[in-house]
């Protein structure tokens, strides 16, 4: 087993994972501590160490609330630990790597964590990459800076370094891409079999790099969870960006509240008094720090670059859970649907209003829930297609139920249990029946992974539903619901193309 490695830093020690037949190396430094005068910069090269760095456990994770105060479902979930070490000195990669030699050539996974890029972190119990690697997959996890720490914009940052002024965040995430593209081979990966894949602002940050055309040839292949977050009604939408303008004014008014007049001010102040700072410029302002269209790293909305063919060319997987960013017309009664949806759409209501669609009540209560999400991977996957984009787009929906006293339905990113195969680390009490749908999806992902196509056999050798891309013609969608895996093709309902035509 490949427990050292030699990297361009300096060499490494893991330790077997839980399958010794696994390695983990956990808390590899990619980049120079981002503290003092490296906060608010682009990543800087990391130092080399001289002997054998220990690389048995997590490193410390980025500045952010303290987790596990609250009682909300991600307490519950995996947000558990309240003394999970945290630093600006936060720039480490973990690997699961199943090589017993460097010459393996294995395909690479590099996982974005998610948190609406302000809260979230590698180390967090879902993220195991094991079951992964027991599949011949290498896993790498990024960490990266996040809230006002990634993202901060100020007219001073501009004049000292025009070249990369903001976006620190999603240049840390590029900088751990650019670490598997020199390092990897040595832990039997494959440089040219990249898979870049997040769930929610990881998955925002995977369309980030895409659209970033300089980041050609660093992956090949993407997975995008419950990330395409737009609606058909109104202008509700996450991981759209700041103009520059807009930015550098956030910067400003955010050291009114930090009473400094200056970056070099700033830097020397405390990160949890920056942190509670922030906290307090988000209340009042009720803006969060969370890209900035510099025309540097960030060139504009990621998404509208992918469907218009712009960045780097993928095989695409995406999709979404069935209940979350439901966008929902509510209604008691024919008059009262007719006016909210003309407050929605204005005379385009005309448009829908004789559908039987948006006429459906369900359960009594007079709405119908319409998946932002969903509508938005399907359009998106039909716009990049009609721009003449050819390699395939795979989509998914999960639909399962979750067991639990807090009856919480198929909420945003509870399948990362089942894709990462860690259901034994939750709290919930799945079956059988779980188990065998999460191994069906971890199949999936691994085989796409491997390869760009996510059909193959399963454990026991017998076929799983072939997954058939999806396209306007053909509009196949993969359900990971109750009975298991489940190919549907689904054609939208002339109410829900309706919808498709208004995400933006």
């Amino acid at each position: 087993m490949l427990r050292v490695v030699d990297t361009d830093c300096g060499r490494v020690r893991g330790i077997p994972a839980a399958d010794p037949r696994i390695t983990a190396f956990k808390g590899i430094p990619f980049a120079a501590p981002a503290s003092g005068k490296n906060r608010w910069r682009a990543p800087q090269p990391c130092e080399k160490w001289e002997g054998e760095l220990d690389c048995s456990r997590f490193g410390a994770i980025s500045v952010q609330d303290q987790p596990a105060v609250g009682t909300d479902i991600y307490c519950r979930e995996w947000h558990v630990d309240p003394d999970i070490e945290m630093s600006e000195d936060c720039l480490f990669l973990n690997v699961w790597t199943p090589a017993k030699k460097a010459d393996e050539k294995l395909p690479v996974l590099v996982w974005f964590f998610g948190g609406a890029l302000q809260w979230g972190y590698p180390a967090e119990m879902e993220f195991d990459g094991e079951r992964l690697a027991r599949r011949g997959i290498i896993v790498v996890t990024v960490n990266y800076r996040i809230n006002v720490f990634g993202f901060l914009a100020h007219p001073d940052l501009t004049k000292e370094a025009p070249e990369a002024p903001t976006n620190f965040g999603s240049l840390d995430q590029q900088a751990g891409l650019k670490w598997v593209q020199r390092n990897i081979a040595a832990f039997g990966g494959d440089p040219s079999n990249v898979t870049i894949a997040g769930q929610s602002a990881g998955g925002g940050s995977v369309l980030s790099q895409i659209a970033n055309p300089a980041n050609e040839g660093l992956f090949n292949k993407a997975v995008v969870m419950s990330a395409m977050i737009k609606s058909a009604f109104g202008d509700f939408s996450l991981g759209t960006p700041m103009s520059m303008e807009e930015g550098e004014q956030a910067g400003v008014n955010l050291f009114e509240i930090l009473g400094v007049k200056t970056v070099e001010e700033a830097r020397e102040l405390d990160a949890q008094y920056v942190l509670s700072k922030y906290n307090e410029y988000k209340a009042k302002y009720g803006i969060m720090f969370m890209g900035v269209q510099d025309n540097k790293f960030n060139f504009g909305d990621p998404l509208e670059r992918y469907k218009a063919g712009k960045g780097v060319d993928v095989v695409m997987m995406a999709g979404n859970t069935a209940d979350e960013f439901l966008n929902c017309i509510r209604a008691n009664n024919e008059e009262e649907l007719a006016a909210a949806a003309k407050k929605m759409f204005g005379d385009a209501a005309d448009e829908f209003l004789g559908f039987e669609e948006a006429h459906r009540y369900v359960e009594g209560m007079g709405y119908t829930p319409i998946s932002g999400l969903e509508l938005t991977v399907k359009d998106s996957f039909e716009k990049v297609q009609e721009a003449g984009r050819t390699k395939p787009c795979y989509y998914y929906r999960f639909d399962t139920d979750i067991p639990g006293w807090d009856n919480p339905g198929t909420f945003h990113s509870v399948d990362l249990w089942f894709f990462f195969e860690t259901l034994a680390k939750c709290w919930r009490p799945f079956k059988g029946k779980h188990y065998d749908l999460s191994r069906q999806m971890c199949n999936y992902w691994a085989n796409f992974i491997k390869t760009g196509n996510p059909n193959g056999p399963d454990n026991d050798g017998t076929p799983m539903q072939e997954w058939t891309p999806y396209t306007k013609e053909n509009p196949y969608a993969m359900i990971f619901g109750k009975n298991g895996a489940v190919i549907h093709k689904e054609e939208p309902t002339p109410y829900q193309r309706f919808l498709m035509g208004r995400v933006k």
